[in-house]
Order: structure tokens, then C-alpha cells, then sequence
């Protein structure tokens, strides 16, 4: 269930940030306002999570999933091409990720 809470945090921290880039600074209504309840539900979802999950292990999680799905959405959306250090800089963080939660056996201990 806390991965699920995990999963729904990265999904509104994605839309929330997408949103923020709509919002042109503040400057447009709804995309502001959808950025900043992406955010409130994201960080909602982030704290129940952190109820029995390591914090570490969640805010890197959180943030190297969020990054990866932005990345793809600035892509996608925005047609922004990653440059070969941004790639590199990517499989790092996944790496990173991919160690805490699969590997290490920090990601099975709770409190």
C-alpha cells in the first residue's frame, strides 16, 4: 500500500510541475491553480508513504521517478531532446534508484 501512496505522490508532483510550466509564472489561472493542488496532493500521498517506508528510500524514489516522467513529458509535449549528459545523468539517478529499492536491503526495513 505505501508503494501505491509512493506511486500516486510521483504522479501528482508530474502533473503538478507540468502545470507549473502552463502556469507561465503564475500568470494563468487553472494551470497555477492545478499546479499548486498537484503539489498539496503529492506531498499528501509523500507523508503517508512515509509512515513505514524509509525516508530516503522515498525521496529518491519520488524524485528519480519525477524526473524521468518529466523528462519524457518535456519530450513528448514540449519537444525538448535530452542531450547524451542528460541521458547519462538519467541512467545515474535510475541506478541510484534501482540499488535503494531492489538491491540494498535498506528499502525492506520500517520503523
Amino acid at each position: 500500500m505505501n508503494y501505491l501512496f509512493l506511486s500516486f505522490a510521483i504522479i501528482f508532483e508530474v502533473v503538478g510541475t507540468l502545470s507549473l510550466k502552463e502556469g507561465d509564472g503564475f500568470t494563468r489561472l487553472w494551470p497555477s491553480v492545478i499546479a499548486i493542488l498537484g503539489y498539496v496532493v503529492s506531498f499528501y500521498f509523500l507523508a503517508l508513504a512515509m509512515r513505514t517506508l524509509p525516508v530516503a528510500l522515498i525521496y529518491a524514489t519520488w524524485s528519480g521517478a519525477g524526473i524521468a516522467m518529466i523528462c519524457a513529458a518535456g519530450y513528448f509535449i514540449y519537444h525538448e531532446k535530452p542531450d547524451m549528459a542528460a541521458i547519462v545523468g538519467m541512467a545515474l539517478i535510475f541506478a541510484g534508484v534501482f540499488v535503494l529499492n531492489v538491491i540494498s536491503s535498506f528499502g525492506s526495513s520500517s520503523r
